[in-house]
């Protein structure tokens, strides 16, 4: 294309029109003065290289592809991604898991742009695999095969997970065990920080025999070392959702990050979280124990209550954490993803004849759930660790729901210390993600006894009452059966600010049960009655007195509770009242903050 341009135009404006109109037209622009012969500018489309405009007598061929700088590169690039020594690449196989680059293509598919993948998608980029590259691969001499410290042994970057954009870190177990070090720590650390900026998920794949001992001037006590994950971590809990993952043995500092994440998954035969390691216990106790014994999955998800899911391999801890996210926004300022709506697993009809008259009688809980939330939607959480309550996410209508359940099955669903403190933990985190609360009632209250006080009762009690009077999202509760003590306030009974407390036919709402309370008050009387028959007729008539006054009805025409609703239609009812209050405020007393953890 030819433009002629008034004779008094510079070259350099000349030069900027052909610039413009090459970029524009997509061919090549001369630029003459009015009346000259010459051109005085000539431009070619962006992405072409005029030999004459190259400043060499190269033909442009000679251009294309990467210089020998950027081949040397590559070549390095290469070699940080083939992780630690090959020896300690061998025994994964032998130890069931993956390298942890082939750890990260499992989770996120694709490699990323710096591995020659296509960054639009699974790995968008890496943060510091140079990281320590002097340390064992300078130039002038050839790197030691059994001291390589790639990436100093941690990988951080960003990524896209199920649709999501998530921050992520992951040890390279064949670099020292996948121990912690000075420059492993400051990626860590900027990962952390910039989480608390991008607002997005944080996802910690853990393989950590925690930091280098001989190494530790310069990242243990320092202002920026290792004791500042945990401050970050602070900062980001109840921001964005912090999810890890454990693949090995994470000892000391490193079972730290699982025990501060929101959620914890443990893959069995491979991971174990501790203190301390055995050989260190020993030196210190005495005690000879295996790591298994000491801090394997079943230890933290039936004993301690740090693991809230156990994989049974690296696929399913994947699988865990793609239905989790699901249930939990990007940070707290987002709402949680509403999905499709789904017919239950079993039909809301029969939900009546589940829950037995009697009300000492057990039953499953999980009975009730599934024939109220979207089928296959109920995600439990901890379901090892105080099975006297049930925890996990659900959907309603395709709507998330965090679900606190009483168990009758176990232990007459009684709250026991670990099963408030399991409730308590799980209603904070829903809370803190702005995920509803249904609250199922059916417990005979806080279990009693010399043992539960020694382990707490009262303690772990309060701290569930604490989470429940906090919590600002959506609230419904429903009376399944009985809810008696300070059950009833622990399950979000009607002093507690629910948005509705509904009640099935069978709800029962007292201080004691008909038996206990009939012994309470009448066992004096009772005595004095000589005739076992006269007795016991006269037992029954009181428990049948004390039992209307619990009832459900009367709790209804006392206006205690706001409905009874009909078992069938309750997945109905929880739908509209929860669509309802979708959007309703609740504000704390203005405070720094409460005392009560």
């Amino acid at each position: 294309m030819d433009v002629r341009i008034a004779a008094g135009a510079s070259e350099e404006e000349a030069a900027a029109i052909a610039a413009a109109l090459a970029g524009h037209v997509d061919e090549s622009v001369a630029v003459y003065a009015e009346e000259g012969e010459e051109p005085i500018a000539v431009r070619d489309p962006p992405g072409e290289t005029r030999a004459e405009d190259s400043g060499n007598d190269r033909e442009p061929e000679a251009q294309a592809g990467p210089t020998d700088r950027e081949e040397r590169l590559r070549e390095e690039i290469d070699d940080i991604l083939e992780g630690g020594p090959e020896k300690y690449r061998d025994r994964l196989a032998e130890q069931g898991k993956l390298f942890v680059r082939d750890r990260l293509e499992l989770w996120f598919g694709e490699k990323s742009a710096h591995q020659g993948g296509d960054s639009a998608g699974g790995i968008r980029f890496e943060d510091g695999s140079f990281a320590n590259f002097d340390a064992w691969h300078p130039d002038g001499r050839d790197p030691d095969p059994d001291d390589r410290l790639p990436a100093d042994g941690l990988l951080t970057g960003a990524a896209e997970f199920e649709g999501r954009d998530v921050h992520f870190m992951a040890n390279d177990f064949t670099v020292k065990a996948g121990s912690m070090a000075e420059k492993g720590v400051e990626k860590f650390l900027r990962m952390q920080q910039r989480a608390l900026k991008t607002g997005k998920p944080v996802l910690y794949l853990m393989d950590s025999s925690g930091g280098r001992i001989d190494q530790q001037t310069g990242f243990f006590a320092n202002r920026e070392g290792i004791g500042k994950y945990y401050y970050n971590h602070s900062m980001l809990s109840g921001r964005v959702p912090q999810i890890c993952v454990l693949y090995g043995p994470c000892i000391a500092g490193a079972a730290y990050t699982p025990v501060f994440a929101d959620f914890t998954v443990m893959v069995e035969g491979m991971s174990a979280m501790a203190i301390a390691s055995p050989r260190m216990v020993e030196m210190v106790t005495g005690e000879e124990i295996t790591l298994e014994d000491l801090g394997g999955p079943q230890v933290h998800a039936r004993e301690s209550g740090s693991a809230d899911l156990v994989a049974r391999d690296e696929e399913h801890a994947r699988e865990l954490v793609a239905q989790l996210m699901g249930y939990l926004p990007d940070n707290a300022d987002q709402k949680p993803p509403v999905a499709e709506s789904q017919k239950p697993t079993a039909a809301p009809e029969g939900l009546d004849s589940v829950v037995p008259g009697a009300p000492n009688k057990g039953y499953d809980m999980a009975d009730v759930i599934e024939r109220v939330v979207d089928g296959d939607s109920f995600f439990e959480l901890q379901p090892e660790y105080g099975k006297e309550i049930l925890t996990g996410f659900a959907r309603i209508d395709g709507r998330p729901v965090a679900v606190v359940a009483n168990q009758p099955a176990h232990r007459a669903g009684a709250i026991f210390p670990d099963a408030a403190e399991k409730a308590a933990g799980f209603i904070w985190k829903a809370d803190a993600f702005d995920v509803p609360l249904l609250y199922l009632c059916d417990t005979p209250g806080f279990m009693a006894g010399s043992g539960v006080e020694k382990e707490g009762i009262l303690e772990q009690g309060k701290k569930m009452i604490y989470a429940t009077s906090s919590a600002t999202v959506p609230t419904q509760t429903v009376v399944v059966r009985k809810a008696y003590g300070a059950g009833i306030y622990a399950m979000g009974g009607p002093a507690y600010d629910p948005e509705s407390v509904l009640g099935l036919p069978s709800g029962e709402i007292a201080i004691m049960g008909p038996e206990a309370a009939i012994n309470a008050v009448y066992a004096r009387k009772l005595a004095e009655i000589d005739d076992e028959e006269e007795r016991q007729r006269r037992e029954q008539e009181l428990r049948e007195e004390y039992r209307e006054d619990i009832d459900i009805h009367r709790m209804a025409s006392e206006v205690v509770i706001d409905e009874i609703v009909a078992p069938s239609r309750l997945r109905e009812e929880l739908a509209a009242r929860f669509d309802f209050y979708a959007d309703v405020e609740k504000e704390l007393p203005s405070k720094k903050h409460g005392t009560i953890l």
